[in-house]
C-alpha cells in the first residue's frame, strides 16, 4: 500500500487531500497543529495516521516525523496575513515567512533522508507569486521563496532519482480565504483543487497550476513590463 504524508492535513486544500488518497486506498499520514481536528479526521477515517506538531518548530518537526517513510509527499500547510497601505509589520512578515517557507524547510530537513528512490515531494506554492499584488507582501514572497526553493531542490534530487512538483493553486475556498474582504475571482473548491492536484501528480507533472484559465491570465500577465504590472495592480487595491 502506497504511503502519503499530508501537512495542513487538518482543514482546507489538505484535508480533502487526505480524505480522497484515503478513499482511493492510500495509508495517509495526516500532519497539522489541530489537534481536535486532526482526532476529527481519523474518526472519519479512522486507518488515518495523525502526527500533530508545529512545524516552524524545527525540533519538534523532527521528532514527530521520525520514523515517517513515504511514497508521496505534500506541503500544503500555508497560512496568510495582509499588509494595509504599504505599512510593513516585521512581526507579521515572519509569521508568513516562517509557515509558508520555513515550515515546508524543516519538514524537508526530517522527512527528505527517509525518502527512497522514486519517491515524490509536491510543494504548495500559489498563483499570487507570479506578479505584484495590493497587501501581498508578506504572503507572495513566501510563496514566491517557495516555488524558487523547489525548483532548485528539483534539479538537487534528480541524481537521487526523488521528483519534485510544484503546486501552484489559484483562489480556493477553505476557511483561509474565507476571512478575506475582497473579490476573488475564479474561486473553486477544496474538492475541485484535490482534483486537479491529485491528476497532476499521478502525472507526474512538474509544475501543477490551476484553475488553468486564471493562471495562464496571470502568467500572461508576469510577462508584461513591471510598470504595466503595477498600473494593473493599482486597480485592485480597495
Amino acid at each position: 500500500m502506497k504511503r502519503v504524508l499530508i501537512t495542513g492535513a487538518s482543514s482546507g486544500i489538505g484535508k480533502q487531500l487526505a480524505l480522497d488518497y484515503f478513499a482511493e486506498g492510500w495509508q495517509v499520514i495526516a500532519c497539522g497543529r489541530d489537534e481536535a481536528r486532526l482526532v476529527q479526521l481519523s474518526t472519519q477515517c479512522p486507518s488515518i495516521e495523525i502526527r500533530r506538531f508545529d512545524m516552524t518548530d524545527l525540533a519538534a518537526t523532527r521528532e514527530a516525523l521520525a520514523q515517517c517513510q513515504a511514497d508521496l509527499v505534500i506541503l500544503c500547510a500555508g497560512t496568510c496575513e495582509y499588509l494595509d497601505n504599504g505599512v510593513v509589520d516585521a512581526e507579521r512578515v515572519a509569521r508568513v515567512l516562517n509557515t509558508n517557507l520555513l515550515g515546508p524547510v524543516n519538514c524537508l530537513d526530517a522527512i527528505l533522508p527517509q525518502l527512497s528512490s522514486g519517491a515524490h515531494i509536491a510543494m504548495v506554492g500559489s498563483t499570487a507569486s507570479l506578479i505584484p499584488l495590493p497587501r501581498a507582501e508578506a504572503y507572495g514572497a513566501s510563496k514566491a521563496a517557495l516555488a524558487y526553493f523547489a525548483r532548485s531542490l528539483a534539479v538537487d534530487l534528480v541524481k537521487r532519482n526523488i521528483h519534485v512538483s510544484l503546486v501552484l493553486p489559484g483562489f480556493v475556498a477553505t476557511p483561509l480565504t474565507d476571512r478575506n474582504d475582497f473579490v476573488m475571482p475564479m474561486i473553486i473548491t477544496s474538492q475541485q483543487a484535490s482534483r486537479a492536484i491529485r491528476h497532476g501528480l499521478a502525472k507526474g507533472a512538474s509544475e501543477i497550476a490551476f484553475p488553468k484559465l486564471f493562471a495562464t491570465l496571470l502568467k500572461l500577465t508576469s510577462m508584461l513590463p513591471q510598470a504595466v504590472q503595477r498600473a494593473l495592480a493599482k486597480r485592485m487595491v480597495r
